[in-house]
C-alpha cells in the first residue's frame, strides 16, 4: 500500500491535502503577529511584562499541545487529531477576541496554543504519509514556510485594525483575533474529506480499511485524469501490528536504533529555532533603538522580511527533492549564516541603515526559512511511522524551549542601543550556530529525497516474509 501511494501522479486530490492541512502554519504565523503588536494592552490594562507573558502562555500551550496530541496522533490516527486540534484552536482564538480581562485572554491563548501545537504533529505526519515520495520534500517545505504568509497577512491586518483612525481601539484587536477562526472555519469542511493515512491504518491492524482507502484515492485520481502506473510489487512489506509503544520502545528508537538521527534532528531544530527567535522577536527593538524607527512603522519593515521568509521555501523547496536533502540543508544553513556574518560586520561598522539592514535580513532568511522548514521535514520522515507524531512533538518541544532563550538574550544585548558591540557578537554567535547546524546535516544527514518513508525508516511492525518474525 505505501508503494501504491508513492506511485500516484499529482492531482486535485493532493492539492486538497495541501490546502486542507497547510492552513495550520498560516494560522500560527497570524497568531504570533497579532499578539506581537499587543493592541489589547491598553484595553485590558496590561503592563509590558504582562503582554510579553501573553506570548509565553501561547508558547507553553503549544508545548503542552504537541506533547499531548503527538502521542494521541500515533494512537488514534492522523485524521481524528487534525480535526480535533483545529476545533480546539478555533475555540481558543475565537474566544480570545471576546476577552473581558487579562486572565480570560491568557486562558484562551493557552487553549489556542494547544490546538496549534497539536496541529504540528498531526499535520506533518498526515502530509508525509499521503503525499507521493517524489513530491514530499517540496510540499512539506512549502507548507511549513506558509507560516510567513500568516505573519505577512497579520502585519497587514494590524496596520489597519490597530490604527485608531480606522477602528476603535477596543475593537480592532478583537477583530484581529477573529481572522484565524474565520480562515479555519473556511477549510474545516475540506478536512472532513481528507482520508486517514493508509500507512497508519495498515500498522494498526486495519488492513481492510487501508485497502479501501487506497482504492478510493486511486479511483479519485483516475476521475481527475491521472494516469496511474503499475505498482512495484517488490516494494511490498508485511506488518504485524502491535500496541506496545511505551517508554522502553521510545528509548530504543531514539537512543539505540536511531541515535545519530536523534542528534541530527535535535541539532537542526535547535539551531534554526534559536536564530529565528533571536531575530524575529527583536527586529523591532533593533529598528527603534539603533535606527530611530518609530514603533508604529516597524511593521512596514517587517513586511519584506516576512516576504523573504515565505519565498525561500516556495522557490527552493523543489531542490530538496532533486539536488537532495543533505546538500540543500547544508547549503541553506551555511549561506544564511555567512550572510548574517556579513551583516554583523556591516552593523558594527555603522554602514547600514534601517532599509539596508532589513535587506540583509531578507536575504539571510530567504535561505534560513527553507532550511528551517527542512528541519521539520527531517524529523517527520526519518523515524518509524508508529512514533512519527511523537518524534515531531519531542523535537518541536526541545526547539521551542531552546528558542525561548534567544529573545531574552538578544534583548539584553540590544540594551538601550548605545553600544553596538554586544549585539554584533550576538549576530556572530547566531551565524556560527546556524553554520554548525548545516555542517552536522552534511556529516550525518539522511538522503531521504524521493524515497518511500518505509525505505527511510522501517516500520516497527515490519516482519520478514520468510519467518513472520519482527524484522
Amino acid at each position: 500500500m505505501p508503494a501504491r501511494m508513492d506511485r500516484l501522479p499529482w492531482t486535485k486530490f493532493h492539492w486538497s491535502v495541501v490546502f486542507g492541512l497547510g492552513i495550520s502554519w498560516i494560522l500560527d504565523g497570524l497568531e504570533i503577529q497579532i499578539v506581537s503588536e499587543s493592541g489589547f494592552q491598553k484595553s485590558l490594562g496590561m503592563s509590558a511584562a504582562q503582554v510579553g507573558l501573553t506570548g509565553t502562555v501561547y508558547l507553553v500551550g503549544q508545548v503542552v499541545g504537541a506533547l499531548t496530541f503527538g502521542r494521541l496522533t500515533d494512537r488514534l490516527g492522523r485524521r481524528k487529531l487534525f480535526i480535533i486540534t483545529l476545533v480546539i484552536y478555533l475555540v481558543g482564538s475565537g474566544l480570545a477576541g471576546l476577552s473581558p480581562n487579562m486572565w480570560f485572554l491568557w486562558v484562551c491563548r493557552f487553549v489556542a496554543g494547544m490546538g496549534i501545537g497539536g496541529e504540528y504533529t498531526a499535520i506533518n505526519s498526515a502530509i508525509d504519509e499521503l503525499i507521493p515520495s517524489r513530491f514530499r520534500g517540496r510540499v512539506d517545505i512549502a507548507i511549513n514556510g506558509t507560516y510567513w504568509f500568516g505573519a505577512f497577512f497579520g502585519a497587514l491586518a494590524n496596520l489597519y485594525l490597530l490604527n485608531p483612525d480606522n477602528v476603535a481601539e477596543n475593537i480592532g484587536w478583537r477583530l484581529a483575533f477573529f481572522i484565524g477562526p474565520i480562515l479555519g472555519l473556511s477549510i474545516i469542511w475540506l478536512r472532513r474529506h481528507i482520508p486517514e493515512s493508509p500507512r497508519w491504518l495498515l500498522t494498526h491492524g486495519r488492513g481492510e480499511e487501508a485497502e479501501r482507502t487506497v482504492d478510493e484515492i486511486e479511483e479519485r485520481v483516475r476521475r481527475e485524469g491521472g494516469d496511474i502506473p503499475e505498482v512495484d510489487e517488490s516494494k511490498a512489506i508485511l506488518v504485524k501490528p502491535e500496541d506496545r509503544m511505551g517508554a522502553k520502545v521510545l528509548w530504543d528508537v531514539f537512543v539505540h536504533r536511531y541515535g545519530r538521527r536523534t542528534v541530527l534532528g535535535l541539532t537542526m531544530m535547535v539551531t534554526q529555532s534559536f536564530l529565528y527567535n533571536a531575530i524575529f522577536f527583536t527586529y523591532a527593538l533593533v529598528l527603534t533603538n539603533f535606527y530611530g524607527i518609530s514603533k508604529a512603522d516597524t511593521s512596514l519593515y517587517f513586511l519584506p522580511f516576512a516576504a523573504g521568509n515565505l519565498l525561500g521555501p516556495l522557490l527552493l523547496g523543489h531542490f530538496f527533492d532533486t539536488i537532495g536533502r543533505r546538500k540543500m540543508i547544508f547549503g541553506t544553513y551555511t549561506i544564511a549564516g555567512v550572510v548574517l556574518l556579513a551583516s554583523a560586520w556591516a552593523f558594527h561598522a555603522q554602514i547600514l541603515n534601517a532599509t539596508t539592514h532589513t535587506i540583509f535580513w531578507c536575504v539571510a532568511f530567504f535561505f534560513a526559512s527553507a532550511g528551517a522548514s527542512a528541519a521539520y521535514l527531517t524529523v517527520s520522515e526519518i523515524f518509524p511511522l508508529e512514533v512519527r507524531g511523537q518524534a515531531i512533538s519531542y523535537f518541536f518541544v526541545v526547539a521551542q524551549c531552546a528558542g525561548a532563550i534567544a529573545p531574552v538574550l538578544y534583548g539584553a544585548l540590544i540594551g538601550d542601543g548605545k553600544d553596538r558591540m554586544p549585539l554584533t557578537w550576538g549576530y556572530v554567535a547566531g551565524a556560527v550556530i546556524m553554520i554548525f547546524g548545516g555542517v552536522v546535516a552534511w556529516l550525518i544527514g539522511i538522503d531521504a529525497e524521493q524515497k518511500s518513508l518505509e525505505d527511510v525508516a522501517d516500520p516497527l511492525s515490519k516482519v520478514s516474509e520468510e519467518s513472520g518474525a519482527a524484522a
